[in-house]
């Protein structure tokens, strides 16, 4: 019994497919679903026939806006997949599920190679820990080259490509690959299903063993057990190649790299065989890690070990909430009671699904390894832990971006008021990126989010689902403020006597710049100031910093040392130096030099040569600072650093500048100064 539980783990593979927008992830996950035999015809983005691009949004827009998992099998192995967005806007959608995944496939465009949202999610998979193998896509397109392809992934990604094949013709005439560990020849003919297995063309022979001997140096460099037959018998065979990259995969050390055209189906059973062989089992990575009363504790991936489980996303549809899980350890059958640890309350499985994207399979039970989707939790959000009763343990959740512009939205007729706050509800609550607030001055509905698409995505969602009608503002960004200049030695007394016990804090404060983030320090010496009130003072500074003095922007970049303080022998308690900390470090921030700061965008547009003057002034219009250009594939490629307020409607504009001919993606870069938006004392 239990030898068959780790076959059973050891042969399933859950991964995410990660790119840019427009390399391809969709079409590669369709033509998977087609070569596993999960679908029967080919899915095209273009005609949106797509399985994992279900949403009517997708389809029209011609991009992936919401994670979507299928599973299929190849060669005896289950394998769980997920589409990502590619869209900067929708970057929260793939940290929610690079948590939960053993492994990723990055695709890469041939022509293209690393772009902007390519690095951001490769950096999201390095923090995650989560082994890659990359894929270049489109060989069949003029200027597609795969060497280029592979520097800039080296130049930009900084891992150790490791190339197993070797293109067969370029562009148009791009026919197969030549698999450099078995040395043999797949070729695909125009329409056909299936590889076709034949020995290396004899002009590609001398170039093939060239590559094969630098693909086992570079191995063997790395690699203890390949190095030591490298050094006996001067190669090495496809057997110890295989498991060398095997190693080099999971533990980082290498990025084994395919290539093909997904959209033409040459080169995906390769890529198959690849996750089998290289990508890891819930056996092969380490036991999870969560927290129960304080202590560290692991579960492993067990079916028999105390059930744990993190919901990762949910959709909550109008006939009810579908709650996507990843099982870490133990076993969950339907109509189960599982406790919400993150809630603090138990909820009642009603039923278990195998997920293919918009369609179900009901499953009666799912075990440790298993990414399935549940019916009947009511609570649960994405993040929440999921555990047994007797078990509890807490996960830790993934991150949540912080919202960098925010719309105001009223419902066109006011009758419809309840049902715009309790759509936007069920958005917040799919969702975590997006949040909801009234603006207490104006008392505005507003609903912030990653980016404008973002949030163009979210209004038409409720327009669509609901048929609610809304007006939406013009888009604001979010602000921040930090200090220029600093203050030392400001003195804050907090003393209050209303009858009773009274409240006494004394505090002196120093305030100064700090280039991210908070720091709280204390130099009190002498016991002047208890640890405790220390710790409450520290809470306080930290509830000042949501409104700072010159807009009532959140405030960071600043340290803040308790350097001297006095307490009363009755009257002081950590409810009055925490007090005293949130007024006194307010008082000390309006005494310093402070800095709005606003945020900004790395821009890369694509236009034709021709057009190339009039973005770069247009740029210059935005207050854009270009920080690069070149000439890529027979198009100019410019980079800028750009604030964020100033690419609201770019789009059009840049449309209108190059005939449609342009595009651009933006990714977020963190925040600066405001020009001329500074205050002093």
């Amino acid at each position: 019994m239990r030898n068959n539980l780790d076959r059973h783990l050891a042969a399933v593979r859950n991964l995410g497919i990660l790119a840019h927008v427009d390399a391809g992830k969709t079409t590669v996950t369709e033509r998977i679903l087609f070569a596993t035999g999960t679908t029967h015809k080919r899915g095209e983005v273009h005609d949106g026939t797509t399985v994992t691009d279900f949403d009517p949004q997708e389809r029209d827009r011609g991009i992936t806006i919401f994670a979507a998992a299928v599973s299929c099998d190849w060669d005896g192995h289950r394998i769980n997949l997920i589409d990502t967005p590619g869209h900067v806007d929708f970057a929260d959608e793939v940290e929610r599920s690079l948590r939960v995944l053993d492994g990723a496939v990055a695709v890469f465009d041939a022509v293209a190679g690393v772009e902007p949202q390519s690095e951001s999610v490769w950096r999201q998979a390095d923090r995650h820990g989560v082994p890659r193998i990359a894929f270049v896509n489109k060989l069949d397109r003029t200027g597609a080259d795969l060497d280029t392809a592979v520097a800039s992934i080296r130049e930009r990604l900084h891992p150790v490509p490791l190339v197993v094949q070797l293109p067969i013709g370029i562009e148009d005439a791009f026919t197969g690959v030549v698999d450099l560990l078995r040395m043999r020849a797949l070729t695909w003919g125009d329409g056909a299903e299936a590889a076709v297995e034949g020995t290396v063309p004899e002009e590609l022979r001398e170039e093939a063993l060239r590559r094969r001997r630098l693909l086992e140096e570079a191995v063997a460099e790395r690699h203890p057990a390949a190095l030591e037959e490298f050094c006996d018998r001067e190669t090495l065979s496809a057997e110890t190649l295989a498991e060398a990259l095997r190693d080099l995969t999971r533990t980082g050390d290498g990025v084994v790299v395919l290539c093909g055209s997904a959209y033409r189906n040459r080169g995906i059973e390769p890529l198959l065989d690849a996750v089998v062989a290289y990508l890891p089992s819930p056996l092969d990575v380490p036991a999870v890690r969560g927290m129960h009363e304080g202590v560290d504790e692991r579960r492993p991936a067990d079916p028999a070990a105390p059930f744990a489980a993190l919901a990762f996303k949910v959709n909550a549809t109008p006939t009810g909430r579908l709650t996507y899980l990843r099982v870490y350890s133990g076993t969950i059958e339907k109509g189960d009671t599982v406790w919400d640890a993150s809630a603090g309350r138990g909820e009642r499985v009603g039923r278990i699904l195998r997920v293919q994207a918009d369609r179900h399979a009901q499953l009666e039970r799912a075990v440790a390894g298993d990414i399935v989707a549940v019916i009947g939790l009511k609570a649960a959000r994405a993040g929440s832990t999921l555990c047994a009763p007797d078990a509890p343990l807490v996960l830790e959740p993934p991150g949540v971006a912080d919202p960098v512009v925010s719309v105001a939205v009223e419902p066109r007729r006011g009758t419809d008021a309840d049902r715009l706050a309790s759509a936007l509800a069920r958005l917040a609550e799919e969702d975590p990126s997006l949040t909801v607030r009234t603006d207490a001055e104006t008392g505005q509905t507003v609903l912030s989010g990653m980016g404008e698409l973002h949030l163009e995505v979210a209004v038409e969602k409720i327009r669509r689902a609901l048929g609610l009608e809304v007006n939406v503002g013009r888009p604001r960004v979010t602000y921040r403020e930090t200090v220029g200049r600093g203050v030392s030695a400001l003195v804050f007394r907090h003393v209050k006597q209303d009858g009773g016990a009274g409240q006494f804090a004394h505090v002196v404060l120093d305030v100064e710049p700090l280039e991210d983030g908070f720091d709280f320090r204390s130099a009190v010496v002498g016991g002047r100031v208890p640890q405790e009130y220390v710790r409450a003072v520290e809470a306080g500074c930290r509830d000042a910093l949501a409104e700072g003095p010159l807009g009532g922007h959140a405030v960071t970049g600043l340290r803040v040392t308790l350097t001297d303080g006095a307490t009363h022998v009755k009257d002081s308690s950590e409810m009055a130096f925490r007090t005293a900390g949130r007024l006194g470090l307010r008082e000390a921030l309006r005494a310093c030099t402070m800095v709005l700061l606003e945020p900004v965008v790395e821009v890369t547009v694509t236009v034709p040569e021709d057009a190339v003057g009039g973005v770069l002034g247009d740029l210059a219009a935005r207050r854009g600072r270009v920080t690069g250009s070149e000439v890529r594939g027979g198009a100019a490629v410019v980079t800028a650093t750009v604030p964020l307020a100033e690419l609201f409607g770019y789009a059009t504009r840049l449309r209108s500048r190059t005939q449609g001919r342009g595009t651009f993606t933006a990714r977020p870069t963190g925040y600066a100064p405001a020009p001329a938006l500074t205050a002093a004392p």
